[in-house]
């Protein structure tokens, strides 16, 4: 069963919406080429999903945390979940570009091993060719709307390793980053495992051998998130598919994921993602066929 596609074509412009959502790991949004006119602008605009941007030929400008950003054929750019910015081509050179919306559990990981970050945001390849790895590796996307939702997430985390191996700014691999990506593996894992139970951070820092404090830094600096807000994303996520994949009553979606009072489910799901477990299903519930 493949989900329906969104797509839309023409000589200046193509893109396709993936509209499946079953993946928790890395997950695809929309994917699309086009060609600007001078001045072209988008923005400003906050993100809900991870979006990156590679300019083919051209140039432009990005507009965000109040700092300009030149930018040209050969190099990217990434915007970050609830960041705010504007983005418009040039007025001689308009951009010709090809972008990716993903998000997922490995997401904020891969882009942090690439050196990108809000306050971050340009990447430029440590070599020319590489940048046109890049280009390929989207534009086949783009181009193969017809692609099951598994081969579309494959390409995407090649895309993903190639943005990391490639990236000026990727984070060296040292002997401590390895110990530290050990230790948040291990408690992901555990979370994985364990989520539809009441489990608590002191459990996962125990099932990890690590004093919680200190835990609780070490996968903040990583992920970017505290372990709590991690486990109820994680969890909501988990909630998510239940509801836009199945008809199990919302009552049993809450215990599935490890919430025995509906009214505490209700709160942490509105917390994030804007609108109640029944109001999501009745916007997103998807029939298969």
């Amino acid at each position: 069963m493949n989900p329906k596609h969104n797509v839309q074509s023409s000589n200046k412009l193509k893109f396709h919406v993936i509209q499946d959502e079953r993946f928790v790991d890395m997950n695809l949004f929309q994917v699309g080429w086009e060609k600007c006119k001078p001045l072209h602008q988008f923005g400003p605009a906050i993100r809900n999903h991870f979006l990156f941007h590679y300019v083919i030929s051209g140039k432009g400008r990005l507009h965000t945390n109040d700092t300009y950003y030149p930018i040209h054929a050969g190099q990217g750019f990434l915007l970050c979940p609830g960041q705010s910015s504007t983005y418009f081509a040039d007025e001689q050179d308009p951009w010709t570009y090809v972008w990716i919306e993903f998000d997922g559990l490995r997401a904020r990981e891969s882009v942090t091993l690439a050196g990108l970050s809000e306050n971050q945001p340009v990447y430029t390849p440590d070599r020319k060719e590489n940048g046109s790895h890049i280009e390929n590796l989207l534009m086949h996307i783009v181009d193969h709307p017809e692609y099951s939702p598994i081969r579309l997430i494959g390409h995407a985390l090649i895309f993903l390793d190639e943005l990391i191996q490639t990236s000026k700014t990727k984070i060296a691999n040292t002997g401590t980053k390895k110990l530290r990506d050990f230790y948040i593996k291990e408690a992901i894992a555990y979370i994985d495992a364990n989520y539809q139970y009441d489990i608590s951070i002191q459990d996962i820092s125990d099932a990890c051998g690590l004093n919680r404090s200190y835990f609780g830094r070490l996968f903040k600096e990583t992920m970017s998130l505290s372990p709590q807000q991690f486990l109820i994303q994680y969890r909501m996520t988990k909630a998510a598919q239940l509801l836009k994949g199945s008809r199990i009553p919302v009552a049993e979606v809450s215990i599935a994921v490890g919430y025995e009072n509906q009214l505490h489910f209700s709160r942490a799901f509105k917390s994030v993602f804007d609108i109640s477990p029944s109001e999501y299903r009745r916007k997103h519930y998807i029939e298969w066929e």
